[in-house]
């Protein structure tokens, strides 16, 4: 099924499809606007969660649900309708830069569930002159997809600018989730993947 729009942050929604476990039962797509990756994930998981803390993007979220796929309004940081270590599979997309990447990391590792994955797609500043060369090269890519597909969005989706650099999210990324896979994209985003150990405490991650 084609999307209804194209965007920097649905263009990468593939990535976050193809990193979902074989078998994962429970997932949850944390900041998930009008509910378009969630409906992609019903597709990969037994059950979905898609929460939001926009009533405007859950109102949107609700039409056409598939049986497996539930909406909340409610914010991800502290809602107790979300219970910690429940989660397979964890995504974020165009999210945590809308706190302190900190709190908005650990919240997520917390829900996760022994042994699961949390993949989030991000925003980060340019700082140096070659991060200013790297998205410099995006430019001809977004052309030819704006080409391809006419960029849009849901309408009143709340949006944040990013204040950490690249080798700032680099940096936190590794010393918060040891062993994540991280990689700077080509359209202005990056990509962390990280599996979640099945025992013990995660280095850097706060306790609540």
């Amino acid at each position: 099924m084609t999307d209804p729009y194209w965007s920097h942050n649905t263009h990468y929604h593939r990535t976050v499809l193809d990193a979902v476990p074989d078998g994962c039962g429970a997932a949850l797509d944390v900041g998930c606007g009008d509910g378009l990756l969630a409906r992609k994930l019903a597709a990969r998981a037994v059950s979905v969660t898609g929460v939001d803390r926009s009533p405007e993007m859950i109102r949107q979220a609700g039409k056409n649900v598939p049986a497996n796929v539930t909406f909340l309004e409610a914010d991800y940081l502290d809602s107790t309708s979300l219970a910690e270590g429940r989660y397979d599979f964890v995504s974020a997309v165009a999210v945590v830069h809308h706190t302190r990447f900190q709190d908005a990391v650990g919240r997520l590792v917390r829900l996760l569930a022994p042994g699961g994955r949390l993949v989030i797609v991000g925003l980060a500043s340019d700082r140096t002159a070659l991060d200013h060369v790297i998205s410099a090269c995006g430019v001809a890519a977004n052309r030819f997809y704006q080409s391809r597909r006419d960029e849009g969005g849901p309408a009143g989706m709340p949006i944040e600018d990013t204040t950490m650099s690249w080798g700032e999210v680099r940096r936190a990324a590794h010393a918060l989730l040891p062993g994540c896979r991280f990689r700077r994209r080509l359209l202005w985003r990056y990509t962390l993947v990280w599996d979640k150990p099945t025992e013990g405490r995660i280095p850097g991650v706060p306790r609540r």
